[in-house]
């Protein structure tokens, strides 16, 4: 524990951070998470009387930059996810029972382990009109050696939220049909759960990763595979809150439905937000004409 103290050891160690096993550069994001998992460890090892102070203090160490912005070139717009989800419905095998599971990554803009872990209780299904999805949690890959079971799969609560948290998110008229046509073709897992593989269980990533791959195989031109268009089923997030904002939904409020503050809002849909500026120009435009009529009026009128 004492070599941590010294600085050359230190940096050679953040260095390792910025690697992956094969020796290769590991992404921005994967080392900064690992830093900040190693900062928390030599925190825990002052707590423990090891050092008087975190020798990373001392460190200057520059973070590989993280491109956090969304790139509009990835982002399916909606005529391309329709096709998308119609090709995940017509791929074989679990083809048809994914096309909600996707479509919950779109109409609800939910991460894959919030889609994993939604059940029929969370979900408000009206024969006609708007539904609601109440969600409360996500299903992650934690592994045998990290959960208190021995299980693969662990529960959390929302991502940053606390552990009773929830968040409710409207649903549009077809995306509820959707979820009803899926629940009565498929019904749900003894615990609720809308999702699940052959033996029941939680649905694997590599596999609705298959399954999208192959989707997008069949639908896209070589032009749109080339250029990287909704390359992962994430994307499909990315694009319903683009266009959420794209339909002029508050920010605030596109934030909320999709449980992120609005900083990371406004960081990750930077590119988008600039082109709501000229929309919201126009409406200001607009009004400040409208005024300017109503006062010339009254000015008339005297």
């Amino acid at each position: 524990m004492s070599s941590l103290a010294e600085a050359d050891v230190l940096l050679r160690a953040l260095g390792a951070l910025c690697l992956k096993l094969d020796g290769k550069a590991a992404a921005a994001k994967t080392a900064r998470r690992k830093r900040a998992a190693f900062n928390e460890v030599l925190n825990m090892a002052v707590e423990r009387g090891y050092f008087a102070e975190n020798p990373l203090n001392g460190i200057r160490w520059n973070a590989p930059a993280v491109n956090d912005v969304v790139d509009p070139v990835a982002v399916p717009n909606p005529a391309q996810v329709a096709r998308l989800l119609a090709s995940v419905a017509a791929q074989p095998g679990r083809g048809p029972h994914l096309e909600a599971f996707f479509g919950c990554m779109y109409y609800a803009a939910m991460r894959p382990a919030e889609v994993i872990h939604l059940r029929r209780p969370q979900c408000h299904l009206p024969e006609a009109g708007w539904g609601m999805l109440n969600l409360s949690g996500g299903v992650v890959v934690a592994g045998k050696e990290w959960s208190d079971d021995g299980a693969v799969h662990e529960v959390h609560s929302l991502k940053r939220r606390a552990a009773t948290a929830t968040r409710a998110v409207p649903i549009p008229p077809q995306f509820v049909r959707m979820l009803r046509a899926h629940i009565e073709r498929f019904g749900v897992a003894t615990d609720g759960r809308l999702f699940r593989n052959e033996a029941g269980n939680y649905v694997d990533a590599a596999a609705y990763g298959v399954t999208w791959s192959r989707a997008r195989k069949y639908v896209f031109t070589r032009v749109e595979l080339a250029s990287g268009l909704a390359k992962r089923p994430y994307d499909l997030r990315h694009a319903g809150i683009s266009f959420w904002l794209y339909s002029g939904v508050d920010p605030a409020e596109c934030a909320r439905r999709a449980g992120q503050s609005i900083e990371v809002l406004f960081r990750f849909y930077a590119k988008f937000l600039d082109g709501l500026q000229e929309h919201a120009n126009r409406l200001i435009e607009q009004s400040m004409k409208d005024w300017d009529r109503a006062s010339r009026g009254e000015a008339a009128v005297e």
